[in-house]
């Protein structure tokens, strides 16, 4: 355990939610199926193969000492979590945590919910995206904006503070867009934002009709049973963004599956969206590192230029 009890010892955590130790970037061999990430002011250790009772001692040890050196006389909240078959096993390992669960990024509030399923209402690792869709919003304010596949609205957030003029947030999950409301709320936002918590492909009647849009922002499951698989489902979308697109409107597609690269969504959305060009690939957080950046999460920004190549 030396590599995450190294990064232990030299983390400085500020007060927005972070990914601490990466694992699964394969930066650190032998530890791919460890990560650890901090939802102030509660650690969450998230590992893909159990750990012995005397590995998780010396976490608790290290997560201890490090937080006395940070926070004298605070006391440590943490949160171990094994994700094997079946449902994860979640358990509270020291300290407490918050009820309600609210935590900032980059001026932001969102509430999470770190001792309940395997997504906590905030994926750490789009930050990156957040971030670019706040600067392109308030370089462009008053933008329409469809957020597909919204989960918590994290993505709504963001853009609704940044000046959009309205985002309409489509999932089917009725508990997330709960959620996702909660967390308009929490930042002061009341007008601006519409909810569809239907299926996305039994609804773009309604979608098509609230459109066009100026800014789309695809971020799937790469594989939901019953709802979403990328390999056959993500097509179905690309064919329809040029449609739903204002001329020179942007879209960001987004994916998080390891077994598909960059060449996925490139391939396809020049066969299937051949008016739209391929501006960028937005580079994830650092603490998002891998020795395969074609294996990590890819956020893919493109423009409907109108012109078919």
């Amino acid at each position: 355990m030396q590599a995450l009890i190294k990064a232990i010892a030299a983390m400085e955590p500020g007060t927005d939610a972070q990914r601490v130790f990466h694992g699964r970037g394969g930066l650190h061999p032998g530890y791919e199926h460890l990560a650890l990430d901090f939802y102030p002011p509660v650690f969450v250790l998230t590992s893909f193969v159990p750990l012995e009772d005397d590995t998780l001692a010396a976490v608790q040890t290290a997560l201890a000492l490090r937080w006395q050196q940070l926070m004298p006389g605070q006391p440590i909240n943490w949160v171990y979590q094994c994700r094997v078959d079946g449902p994860a096993e979640t358990r509270l390992m020291a300290g407490e945590v918050p009820d309600p669960h609210d935590v900032s990024e980059h001026g932001a509030r969102f509430r999470v919910h770190v001792q309940k399923g395997q997504n906590h209402g905030l994926f750490l690792d789009m930050a990156a995206g957040r971030q670019w869709v706040t600067e392109h919003v308030t370089r462009q304010p008053g933008l329409r904006v469809l957020n597909l596949f919204a989960y918590t609205c994290a993505f709504s957030v963001v853009a609704l503070k940044a000046g959009a003029r309205h985002v309409l947030n489509v999932d089917m999950s009725h508990g997330a867009i709960r959620i996702g409301q909660q967390n308009h709320q929490l930042n002061g936002i009341s007008t601006g934002a519409s909810f569809l918590p239907h299926d996305i492909f039994s609804t773009w009647g309604k979608i098509t009709r609230a459109g066009p849009y100026d800014l789309i922002i695809v971020d799937p499951p790469s594989y939901q049973k019953g709802s979403f698989v990328a390999t056959k489902d993500y097509a179905r979308l690309m064919r329809r963004l040029p449609d739903l697109l204002m001329h020179g409107g942007h879209a960001l597609l987004c994916l998080n599956a390891p077994e598909l690269g960059v060449a996925f969504l490139q391939n396809q959305m020049q066969e299937l969206a051949p008016s739209m060009r391929l501006v960028q690939r937005i580079a994830n957080p650092k603490a998002f590192a891998d020795v395969n950046e074609n294996r990590s999460l890819k956020v893919l920004l493109y423009q409907e230029s109108m012109e078919i190549s």
